[in-house]
């Protein structure tokens, strides 16, 4: 999946069913993984632990579907590595925006409080 939009709108779903649209930052791995950070209470996450089944579309940064909604499913990644990875590829593509929210993370003290999500989408 090539996605062109520096935003995704990701759909998580609720225990009743309900579908939640955010928009998010995300990279592109090229083995075909997507992978976005999120605060570990944040909604999503919550949603996510309760249900791997999400969705994906391209979106503005208010979070307006500019393209089709793509299945998926979405897990919390718990090894170091795999993390280290993700915020790797996220710094790369989003480059000073990226480390900004870092340093504000850190100074706050929120970045170890952070989730990475990783998305596995159907062709």
């Amino acid at each position: 999946m090539k996605l062109l939009t520096p935003y995704i709108s990701l759909r998580t779903f609720r225990k009743n069913g309900q579908g939640v649209d955010t928009p998010v930052w995300f990279v592109e791995d090229t083995s075909n993984k997507i992978y976005l950070f999120s605060a570990a209470n944040a909604g999503k996450v919550k949603r996510i632990k309760n249900s791997p089944l999400a969705e994906l579309a391209e979106c503005d940064m208010r979070g307006g579907s500019l393209g089709v909604w793509h299945r998926c499913n979405a897990f919390l990644v718990d090894s170091a590595d795999e993390s280290s990875h993700a915020y790797a590829l996220l710094v790369k593509r989003y480059g000073w925006q990226m480390r900004i929210t870092n340093f504000f993370s850190r100074l706050s003290g929120r970045i170890n409080q952070r989730a990475v999500i990783r998305l596995e989408c159907s062709p």
